[in-house]
């Protein structure tokens, strides 16, 4: 499943004006280029004259995800790097496995921690609500971080500032998240199909496979694990909706109008909207027909992984879909296509705080977790180490910021690590992307739009017991529903809409509407 899970402290007060006004720098970057991708950024020691460097410092930095097999190359050259900013990079990876039982107990306390990873989905809003995070205030940002004064993009600071308190620095790029499909071309030629143009096409192709492939070779159309959550993502984007609320399934949803924000009461709770009903009744049909495990709820390979490996016919998901179709063409014979099924309707941009990175409140030196941060965001051989690797190992560079990956990228690829995420410019284009590729990210750049209401944040301090009552209620049912695995679609949906009002929903719509009527009042 991969979502954005937030919960949840709250900004009733965002600060609008946040950083929106050219800063008094304490550091002279007159000899730097105006916008990050213009020309190479390098930092001085000199620019941070009012952090205190005479002692080396290690600056201990908590990453979610696997270690890449050449991080410690690229760690010692990052920290041959920082030798003349007294000054070194000790990095821990809490696994994908591991995470969310570390992430809690490394801020809890035991481990010195000066910077680590976060995000909406990954704890940043109840970390915050424990002031697990230092708060990064103007004059703290201006005098210990100067390239970020200079090149974070102004309005990304209001995703991450919370009540008055900026609690991390957010990603430099918005770029567009269309959620897309990917198949298995040879088997649609195989079966008289040539292109996938709405979703009526691909639910024709899903059952096709499930009738006539499936029986044949084993294949499922869609090898389903736990839900179909990216599945539901990619339906919605029929709708032009987006989300208010996005939380352990407890999501909610209004329809976008031309960048208006909407009331609260135009807000809905998902499970009573009707296309989630639709969705729900398509899902039915497909397992029925087949078109995954039946014992897909408690399968641990992914979706992606199986679509990679031959062992399903479909994924569903943004333009990560491409790395999946690179790996099954490595088989023989083996042909994949992307397609966008919704080409007439609108394309959400990624939130600028969907990657973050957070200094600790618990930082025995926050000033030099700043400064490290600020370098790994902005200074050009730092920003491309963690991102990319070492330049001639893992990949090479054009001046126009087009990098092509080399034999060693296995080992060390773009962007996998979640630093890499969040210290992102939008200035790294991989050279030679295929055709099939840019025609479809290409076309999303002319339908992008924002979330109107991205930078509200539900404070569920008031009715967190009716809240976890609720998404415990949702994580029995909604998985079961979106992968199809039940007698009666409407019947099912409306027991569990009556099990989360006698949980407590209605105390949580009326704290949620209360909260974002508050919010509403500053916005207009």
């Amino acid at each position: 499943m991969k979502r954005n899970a937030v919960s949840l402290t709250m900004a009733a007060a965002m600060l609008t004006g946040m950083l929106g006004s050219a800063p008094a720098f304490a550091a002279d970057l007159s000899n730097l280029p105006d916008k990050v991708g213009e020309g190479t950024i390098t930092a001085t020691p000199e620019m941070y004259a009012d952090t205190d460097l005479s002692d080396s410092y290690t600056v201990n930095m908590y990453l979610i995800g696997d270690t890449p097999n050449d991080w410690d190359m690229v760690e010692e050259k990052i920290n041959e790097y920082l030798e003349p900013f007294n000054t070194q990079l000790d990095v821990t990876f809490m696994s994908w496995s591991d995470y969310k039982t570390m992430y809690t107990l490394v801020l809890a306390g035991g481990e010195q921690v000066d910077l680590i990873f976060t995000a909406p989905w990954c704890y940043m809003y109840t970390e915050a609500a424990k002031g697990s995070f230092y708060d990064l205030s103007e004059d703290f940002i201006n005098t210990y971080m100067p390239l970020a004064a200079k090149y974070q993009a102004k309005e990304s600071w209001d995703e991450t500032t919370l009540a008055g308190k900026t609690i991390a620095v957010p990603s430099n790029v918005a770029q567009p998240q269309g959620k897309i499909v990917a198949v298995r071309q040879d088997l649609m030629e195989k079966y008289d199909m040539t292109e996938l143009k709405n979703w009526d096409d691909y639910k024709q192709y899903m059952l096709t496979i499930a009738e006539k492939e499936t029986p044949e070779s084993g294949i499922y159309a869609l090898a389903a694990s736990g839900d179909n959550n990216e599945l539901w993502d990619v339906y919605r984007q029929q709708t032009n909706t987006m989300l208010a609320l996005d939380s352990n399934y407890m999501d909610f949803i209004y329809e976008y109008k031309e960048g208006e924000l909407p009331s609260a009461d135009d807000i809905k709770f998902v499970y009573e909207y009707e296309p989630f009903k639709e969705y729900a009744h398509d899902m039915k049909e497909m397992a029925d027909a087949g078109c995954w495990s039946r014992s897909a709820l408690t399968n641990t390979v992914t979706d992606d992984d199986a679509f990679g490996a031959l062992q399903g016919a479909s994924i569903a998901w943004n333009a990560s879909v491409f790395t999946y179709m690179k790996q099954a063409e490595k088989s023989e014979g083996v042909e994949c296509m992307a397609y966008d099924l919704t080409t007439d309707n609108l394309v959400n941009a990624e939130a600028y705080s969907n990657n973050d990175m957070a200094i600790t409140a618990g930082s025995e030196n926050p000033e030099r977790a700043a400064m490290v941060l600020d370098l790994l965001k902005f200074d050009t051989t730092l920003n491309r180490l963690i991102i990319l690797g070492v330049e001639g190992v893992h990949y090479s560079i054009d001046d126009a910021g087009n990098y092509t990956k080399l034999d060693k990228t296995g080992d060390y690829a773009p962007n996998c690590i979640s630093a890499a995420w969040a210290v992102k410019n939008g200035d790294l284009t991989e050279a030679g992307t295929p055709e099939r590729e840019l025609a479809i990210t290409d076309a999303w750049k002319e339908r992008v739009v924002s979330n109107p209401t991205i930078t509200f944040v539900f404070d569920d301090a008031n009715i967190k017991p009716y809240e976890d009552a609720v998404i415990s209620v949702l994580n029995d049912y909604v998985p079961m529903l979106e992968l199809g695995l039940v007698d009666d679609v409407d019947a099912t949906i409306d027991e569990m809409n009556q099990k989360c009002y006698d949980a407590g929903l209605q105390n949580v719509i009326d704290e949620f509407k209360s909260q974002y009527n508050t919010w509403l009042e500053t916005r207009q």
